[in-house]
């Protein structure tokens, strides 16, 4: 104990020495000029000398200041990286492209639908390469982006070429426009739509006739038909031509009004008569879309607008047609100019009402197609409910095809498969409709297929569904992904969908949740537990998300159980009540597994909705999976969906409604003959 208090006094006196000896050196410094530092005191070469900072940081004799050293921070600031980063590294000139070659990069990711490799050639790539992109190289992107709908990207795109200072275009207004028009969300779409035209008004720049079309097709399909309509008055206030396009646009614009827009359709198309503008094939096929997807609206309203249009298409002819009467006598040749105006018009008018009531007596067909309409015997307007009733007022599919050809429209599949939406759903329909194609040589693709399978099936008729099957063989084509999901409709049992399934492994189609949900829809139906287990646990196997429909007919069909278990619960000695109670237990805990394995456990509908509802947006915000190979031949971009005629299909050999409900024996072998 001594000798640690010796040592710590032997200490204590050393350091108090030390003190006295740098207050004496300092003094002396200061008062004679000079320093006389001990020996003893000279500090270590790696000891801190914080005397000799605060010496050199009063010093005259010294430049500027020394601090305390500073230890470096452990992580690097991310912003010093960067400027360090492109200090140092400087591109080479050979890296550079020129802005043709930057813009065929986004040209070719555009054309493989490669929205976000495009988009990174000018936030990422022309930025390393030190180059500034042009109004060309944003216009080509905003333009990609409309095309897909990407609306919240175009207008970030339309952002920045403001701030780069880059002129605006027409064309960059038509995109926009056309990317408010696709977009997914009709609110925003209009919004952005509203708020692009006020910056139009007050840059004062007057839209040509493509932003004008852009503009109408935008809010005619957000809904505002209204607004389109105007769009068109402004056109024609400013002389601008209004073509085909632009009609067609309108009939677009009805479309998107599902309750009144058949007769705005019918407004437009007469329009269109009357200025002596001629549809092509794209107005037809819009019409027949018209024909399938919207109402009349109110009766007594579209009543009106018929006799407008009859009256408007006489009152258009009369002037053309009732030449001026010739009186001999002295008198008549005498007449005033005015009376002869007053006499013409008291004619035309004669004549357009007794053409007028001729007309709505007319005998036949109705025909509100042709430039001369008129209702034949229709009786009354209530009695037009369906899309083949609203076909019949057109005049039917045989009119369509005689105004087309009077128009100089060539019918393509796309007609014939709108047509096949809205003809009667029956067997003799369909004949004559493949009857017609073979007869104007048309070359059907798979489409035109699996909408007939899908007609066949909505009405219950699976076998002649299946029949589709041997018609797309003979005719040269191959069953899409598309084909197996609307034969999935016509699964009714546990067998058939395992037999579709085996089918879709042979052909090396991998299926997907929109299959099992149609065949989930026919379990749900038919109330088979083991059908629709079955199809949850391929879900779960498979690693497939669950989409919207496929979670509503599982709430559906669990509401339908519940009620049918209190009915049981009701009647206890009900016929069948221990065997559904047996199927309904299991049934619920093999669902409740499947939600927890799912991470829909104790989800109300809405919850579970909010969580396997995917981001339209989504998918342009990551690259696309690897192992993607670009089309090397340009030719190859541009191929069009396969297409072949039938010709080889015996249109006669498929059977009428009246032949099926004979009780004939239905070989499906025989049902679709190859022609030889």
């Amino acid at each position: 104990m001594s000798s640690i208090i010796l040592n710590t006094l032997r200490r204590q006196c050393v350091s108090q020495f030390r003190t006295r000896l740098l207050q004496q050196s300092f003094l002396a410094t200061t008062s004679r000029g000079f320093h006389i530092a001990p020996i003893d005191c000279a500090p270590k070469p790696h000891q801190k000398d914080e005397f000799s900072h605060l010496e050199a940081a009063h010093s005259p004799d010294q430049f500027g200041t020394l601090s305390p050293q500073v230890e470096e921070p452990e992580t690097p600031d991310e912003g010093d990286l960067k400027e360090e980063d492109f200090l140092q590294n400087i591109p080479a000139p050979g890296q550079k492209l020129s802005v043709r070659q930057y813009a065929d990069l986004i040209k070719d990711h555009l054309k493989n639908n490669r929205i976000r490799e495009a988009l990174d050639v000018v936030e990422v790539r022309m930025k390393q390469d030190r180059v500034k992109p042009v109004n060309y190289h944003f216009n080509l992107l905003i333009g990609g982006c409309a095309r897909v709908g990407y609306s919240k990207k175009a207008f970030q795109l339309y952002n920045k070429m403001k701030q780069h200072d880059l002129k605006v275009t027409g064309g960059t207004y038509t995109s926009l426009f056309n990317a408010c028009a696709v977009s997914p969300f009709l609110g925003d779409g209009l919004k952005r739509a509203n708020q692009l035209r006020e910056i139009m008004l007050e840059k004062g720049y007057e839209p040509n006739e493509s932003n004008y079309n852009a503009m109408i097709k935008a809010y005619g399909r957000c809904g505002e038909l209204k607004t389109a309509f105007q769009l068109v008055d402004e056109m024609v206030a400013r002389r601008l031509s209004i073509g085909t396009d632009t009609f067609n646009f309108l009939l677009q614009a009805c479309i998107s009004e599902r309750e009144y827009g058949f007769r705005h359709a019918l407004l437009v198309w007469h329009r269109m008569h009357r200025l002596r503008i001629s549809p092509d094939r794209y107005s037809f096929n819009l019409l027949l879309r018209c024909v399938r997807d919207c109402q009349l609206g109110d009766l007594e309203t579209t009543q009106q607008v018929i006799e407008q249009i009859l009256a408007e298409s006489i009152g258009g002819n009369a002037g053309k047609q009732v030449p001026a009467i010739e009186e001999p006598s002295v008198e008549a040749i005498e007449r005033s100019e005015e009376d002869n105006a007053e006499q013409q018009q008291t004619l035309a008018t004669i004549v357009t009402n007794r053409e007028l009531t001729e007309r709505l007596n007319h005998e036949g067909v109705p025909d509100l197609l042709s430039p001369q309409p008129h209702l034949g015997s229709l009786v009354r307007l209530g009695e037009v409910r369906k899309p083949e009733d609203r076909l019949l007022l057109l005049g039917g599919s045989s009119n369509v095809f005689a105004e087309m050809r009077r128009c100089g429209a060539e019918p393509d599949i796309r007609t014939i498969t709108e047509l096949l939406d809205v003809i009667p759903s029956t067997y003799a329909a369909e004949k004559q409709l493949l009857g017609t194609i073979k007869q104007l040589k048309l070359r059907c693709d798979i489409d035109f297929f699996n909408i007939l399978i899908k007609k066949r099936s909505m009405r219950f008729d699976y076998e002649g569904a299946k029949d589709v099957l041997y018609m797309i063989e003979a005719a040269n084509l191959e069953p899409d992904i598309v084909t197996y999901g609307v034969l999935a409709l016509g699964c009714q049992t546990q067998e058939e969908a395992r037999s579709l399934l085996k089918m879709m492994h042979e052909a090396d189609v991998r299926m997907n949740i929109q299959i099992l949900g149609a065949m989930l829809r026919q379990g749900c139906a038919k109330q088979n537990f083991r059908y629709v287990t079955e199809i949850l646990q391929i879900v779960k196997r498979e690693r497939l998300k669950p989409n919207e429909p496929f979670l509503r007919h599982l709430e559906e069909f669990g509401r339908v159980c519940e009620k049918r278990d209190r009915e049981y619960d009701a009647k206890p000695r009900k016929r069948g009540r221990d065997e559904f109670k047996q199927e309904y237990n299991r049934y619920r805990m093999q669902l409740d597994a499947w939600r927890e394995h799912m991470g829909l456990q104790g989800l109300a509908l809405d919850q579970a909705l909010g969580i396997v509802r995917e981001h339209p947006w989504e998918q342009f915000k990551e690259p696309q999976a690897e192992g993607y190979e670009a089309v090397k031949n340009p030719k190859l971009r541009h191929k069009r969906k396969k297409q072949h005629s039938i010709r080889r299909v015996d249109v006669e050999a498929i059977e009428d409604d009246d032949d099926r409900g004979q009780g004939k024996e239905h070989d499906q072998t025989k049902e679709v003959k190859l022609a030889h």
